[in-house]
C-alpha cells in the first residue's frame, strides 16, 4: 500500500449547464406533478442519475408507445426527430423538451440548411441519440460520417451546395482530421461555426491534457455509453498514461493503484459531483493520499428552463 499518494482533480469537469437544466427539468416535472414521469431515452447517460430517477418513479423509455395518452413526457438532453415530436403531440402527451440547446442550435441549423439547399453531412457516432434527433430534423437524407474513410464515400453532383454539421459532444480536436479531409475534398464546404460545438466537451478534454503530464494514472467517472466519458478515457490512454473509466466505486481495482504515486480523476459532463466525491473517496482507500484540484476554466454557462414547466411551477 503506498503512501503519500495524490489525487488531482482535473478543472472542470461533471455536469455541463445542458445537463443540469436537464436534470432540473426532471425534478420540477415531479415536484409540479409527481410520479410517474416518463423520459424518452436515459435523460443523460449516466447509470447513478437514472437510477436515482428510476427509484422515484420516472420511467425510462425508447418508443412512445410505452406510454399512456396524455402523460407527462420529457425529451432527453440528446433531442429528437421531428417524428418522435409529431407523435408525442398526436398522442396529447404533456412534453416538457429538456434537449439541450447547444443541440436544438444545430437542429435548427440543419433545417436552415435544407431550406436553402444544401445536401447535409453529419459528423458523429452512428446510434448516437444525438445523432439520430438532429439526422431526423429534415425528411431527405443527411449522410453520417464517423472517420476520414467514410470522405472518401461521399459522391455528390458537381457545384452542389454541401454543409456539415457535427454531434455536439465531440471536441474540436476530435474532428479536425475528418473536417480537414472535407475541406480538401470539397473546397467550397459550409462549416458550423466554432460556438456550435460543445464548450464542456472541449473544456474538460483540455483540462486532461493538462492533468495528464503530471499522474501516472487516470480515473474517468462516466457510464460505458457517455460518449464524452469515453472519449476522456481515450484522451488520456493517447497520452500513454493508464486510464479507467467507472461509474461506481465498486467497479474500482486495488492493482490499478499498485506502483502508482499520482493519479488524476476527471468526471464526464454527465457524471454528478457527489458520484466522483464517493469515488474519490474510495481510491482513498488504497492509500493516505492528499486531494489536489487542479486550476482551470470556471465555467459560467447557464440555460433558462422551457417556459412552459416555469408556468407550471
Amino acid at each position: 500500500m503506498l503512501s503519500n499518494k495524490t489525487i488531482f482533480l482535473a478543472q472542470p469537469r461533471g455536469f455541463c449547464a445542458g445537463v443540469e437544466r436537464a436534470i432540473l427539468i426532471v425534478e420540477e416535472a415531479l415536484r409540479i406533478y409527481g410520479a410517474p414521469i416518463y423520459v424518452r431515452h436515459e435523460i443523460i447517460h449516466n447509470a447513478y442519475v437514472v437510477k436515482d430517477f428510476e427509484s422515484r418513479g420516472v420511467i425510462f423509455i425508447n418508443e412512445l408507445d410505452h406510454v399512456p395518452q396524455g402523460a407527462i413526457l420529457i425529451f432527453s438532453a440528446h433531442g429528437v426527430s421531428q417524428a418522435v415530436r409529431i407523435e408525442a403531440n398526436n398522442r396529447q402527451f404533456k412534453v416538457f423538451d429538456a434537449t439541450c440547446p447547444l443541440v436544438a442550435k444545430v437542429h435548427t441549423e440543419v433545417v436552415r440548411l435544407k431550406e436553402r439547399g444544401y445536401q447535409i453531412i453529419m459528423i458523429g457516432h452512428r446510434g448516437h441519440p444525438e445523432v439520430e434527433g438532429t439526422m431526423g430534423q429534415v425528411d431527405s437524407s443527411i449522410y453520417l460520417i464517423e472517420d476520414v474513410q467514410d470522405v472518401a464515400k461521399l459522391h455528390f453532383e458537381e457545384n452542389a451546395l454541401i454543409a456539415y454539421v457535427t454531434q455536439t459532444t465531440l471536441s474540436v480536436d476530435e474532428t479536425l482530421e475528418i473536417t480537414k479531409a472535407l475541406v480538401e475534398r470539397f473546397p467550397n464546404i459550409h462549416a458550423p461555426k466554432r460556438q456550435d460545438i460543445c464548450y464542456a466537451t472541449q473544456n474538460r478534454q483540455d483540462a486532461v491534457k493538462a492533468m495528464v503530464p503530471q499522474v501516472d494514472l487516470v480515473v474517468v467517472v462516466g457510464s460505458p455509453n457517455s460518449s464524452n466519458s469515453k472519449r476522456l478515457q481515450e484522451l488520456a490512454q493517447s497520452m500513454h498514461v493508464p486510464a479507467y473509466l467507472v461509474d461506481d466505486p465498486s467497479q474500482l481495482q486495488g492493482e490499478w493503484f499498485d506502483g502508482v504515486q499520482n493519479i488524476g480523476v476527471t468526471a464526464g459532463a454527465s457524471a454528478p459531483e457527489a458520484l466522483t466525491a464517493q469515488i474519490v473517496e474510495a481510491i482513498s482507500i488504497f492509500s493516505s493520499g492528499t486531494i489536489s484540484p487542479l486550476q482551470g476554466i470556471e465555467e459560467t454557462v447557464n440555460f433558462s428552463l422551457p417556459k412552459e414547466l416555469l408556468r407550471a411551477a
